[in-house]
């Protein structure tokens, strides 16, 4: 247990000593993000706000759970698929905002990119760890759905959770402090799973934490930096990741309500507008974005996700 506090003391530190370095630089190489014109009107004035921030969390957790871990059997594959996940996402901001290609990685690329690292993640567990493949079912006491012998089954659902988790999150992060808040809620929830198991995971759950908490110094309204893609789909990682060693995934509806939330949002809003040619169900989507035009303010919002995370954490806790 002090292990994994520390961690997150190291972990903090790293995020928030970091930032007077990181964020001037990236002033000075112009890393600004650019805000969509027909998205809320409070948001313009955030144009040119440096990104790539998700840098501060990424370091402070990798450094902290490679220092803190007594078992990297368990630890290496979360730190895996976070690390993995948020180089995708520094390669798309980085054509995005050094590069100056608007696109950022093409579709294609970032989804093959996110492919092969979910099979890595996929292999490694089938191999190493096949019984991370079984799943606990909420509110059964601890009752278990055994796939770890169904491959065929297995498998594709891990890919399924793993990058729906990750377009959750990525989705996520449009406000300021949203995605860190939210999943510092997360965070805390897997720590308190992994301390009550006795399992070493609450090491890299505690360190993710800390960096968040470093990050939200400079990322709570009115934020001085943005996380990019390299933050948002690292977080997505994280969550996926921890859910998967604990045998938890069926519990990330319920934890990452708000990931959830957001990618159905856009998805019935885009196929709505398909549909109807030209309608919408929400004001505009993600959904934190509907709220927005609602006339709600973005601290407002922010509050509420991040409470109903708050919530909904501790109603899984009930659920174990």
């Amino acid at each position: 247990m002090l292990a994994g506090f520390i961690a997150l003391a190291i972990s903090f530190t790293i995020a928030t000593a970091l930032g007077p370095v990181v964020i001037p630089l990236l002033l000075r190489l112009k890393i600004g993000q650019t805000i969509r014109t027909e998205g809320p009107e409070s948001h313009l004035k955030k144009n040119g706000t440096p990104t790539m921030g998700g840098v501060l969390i990424l370091l402070g957790f990798t450094v902290a759970t490679l220092i803190f871990t007594d078992s990297y059997a368990k630890t290496l594959p979360v730190l895996f698929l976070t690390v993995g996940f948020g180089l995708v996402g520094f390669a798309d901001d980085f054509i995005k905002v050094v590069l100056k290609r608007s696109m950022g990685l093409r579709a294609w690329q970032k989804l093959g990119l996110q492919i092969l690292i979910t099979g890595a993640f996929a292999a490694y567990l089938y191999f190493r760890m096949p019984d991370c493949y079984n799943m606990i079912i909420p509110f059964t006491h601890g009752k278990e759905i055994a796939l770890s012998n169904l491959p065929w089954v297995s498998i594709p659902l891990l890919f399924i959770v793993v990058l729906g988790t990750d377009n959750g999150s990525n989705f996520t992060d449009g406000l300021d402090g949203l995605a860190s808040k939210v999943t510092s809620v997360i965070a805390v929830f897997f720590a308190v799973v992994s301390l009550l198991k006795g399992e070493d995971l609450h090491v890299t759950a505690l360190a993710m934490l800390g960096g968040l908490l470093g990050f939200l110094i400079y990322n709570s309204y009115p934020a001085k930096v943005f996380m990019g893609d390299t933050g948002s789909l690292a977080l997505g990682g994280f969550v996926a990741a921890e859910a998967y060693l604990l045998k938890m995934p069926l519990f990330i509806p319920i934890v990452a309500f708000i990931y959830l939330a957001e990618v159905v949002s856009v998805m019935l809003q885009v196929s709505y507008f398909k549909l109807t040619h030209g309608k919408r169900i929400f004001k505009m989507a993600p959904i934190h974005h509907h709220f927005e035009k609602c006339g709600y303010p973005e601290t407002k919002v922010v509050s509420a996700f991040t409470i109903v995370t708050v919530l909904l954490c501790a109603a899984a806790l009930l659920g174990i």
